[in-house]
């Protein structure tokens, strides 16, 4: 993990709090590049840091016998990685991987535990993104349980688009199977569909959006919903 010495944020979370509020989560923090395919807690280990991201994604996964992981949320800058400390536990009951590069807002565990008690505006606006987060892991759930695999592989890429404000973006198919707990054949099938349409283009792990508006017809319900959500919790 590469530190960098500059203190800024565009992180929702913390751009929310008073400019003394910050300056004192500041002083106890470091911006830390995340790095494409770094893992950063593992399920069932203790939690060392939070994560506030200003760019990049870290994707949570949750293990299951005899399987490969699934994703079960996406954290970008609108949130932070980590929220198993807010709730008053020290262990990770996902895998957090880095599944965009960027930098975060890095705290460690214990200046983040004493920073919640003294900090009922922190403690609010997490309230908010945990209400919204929660949100998002239950329509994931059951969007991966009745929704076809094309409706989901459109979900997921602007949820990615969303977070990384940008039109392209690196993803294997092999990645991309493994966040949507399905085989690769299946990835391959649906991404070609919808380069057919030409909503994206698809070459050597590097998707670009070209029809923003056409992905979000060609994605289920569940994308709309779960945005709805955010947008009123977390403006």
């Amino acid at each position: 993990m590469t530190i960098v010495t500059h203190a800024w944020t565009t992180n929702s979370v913390l751009r929310a709090l008073s400019p003394k509020e910050n300056q004192r989560l500041f002083a106890q923090s470091e911006q830390a590049k995340l790095t494409y395919g770094d893992i950063l807690c593992e399920p069932g280990k203790p939690i060392r840091h939070v994560y506030f991201p200003n760019s990049g994604i870290i994707s949570l996964l949750t293990p299951l016998d005899g399987h490969e992981s699934v994703e079960v949320g996406l954290v970008g800058r609108e949130g932070m990685a980590g929220m198993g400390l807010f709730l008053g536990s020290s262990i990770s009951p996902v895998q957090m991987l880095v599944q965009g590069s960027g930098i975060a807002t890095r705290i460690k565990a214990t200046s983040f535990r004493n920073e919640i008690k003294r900090n009922p505006a922190l403690q609010r606006e997490l309230s908010h993104y945990l209400y919204a987060f929660m949100a998002q892991v239950a329509q994931t759930a059951a969007c991966n349980r009745h929704h076809q695999l094309g409706q989901r592989l459109a979900r997921w890429l602007l949820m990615m688009h969303d977070r990384v404000r940008s039109n392209e973006f690196h993803l294997t198919q092999e990645f991309l199977a493994h966040m949507l707990g399905v085989r690769r054949v299946g990835v391959t099938k649906a991404a070609g569909l919808l380069q057919e349409k030409k909503l994206i283009s698809y070459r050597r792990g590097n998707i670009t959006i070209l029809d923003r508006k056409g992905l979000e017809r060609a994605s289920c319900r569940c994308y709309g919903a779960v945005n709805d959500i955010r947008e009123r919790m977390l403006g």
